[in-house]
């Protein structure tokens, strides 16, 4: 049973990762009204809007993306951990 809990975190994760990066790339490439990239926000916004209010822009870049990345690898490892030490 832990060893489906812990592959579906790690799904998730991964996936919201993988989410994170492709939104990252198609920005640059993708109009901002693109039926892909307003998807791609509705999903990921409430996860970086909360970081955005908190970290700042460095000059024109946007590290949100970056810190939801280490926070989502981070949460993922300790629940792992956490459900392996039980």
């Amino acid at each position: 049973m832990i060893l489906i809990i812990v592959k579906i975190i790690n799904f998730l994760a991964n996936l919201i990762v993988l989410l994170v990066i492709v939104n990252s790339i198609l920005s640059y490439f993708l109009s901002p009204y693109h039926p892909v990239r307003n998807a791609l926000e509705r999903i990921l916004n409430p996860l970086l809007v909360p970081i955005r209010r908190v970290v700042p822009l460095v000059g024109m870049f946007d590290l949100s993306p970056l810190i939801l990345i280490i926070v989502v690898e981070i949460l993922s490892y300790v629940l792992v951990s956490f459900l392996y030490a039980l």
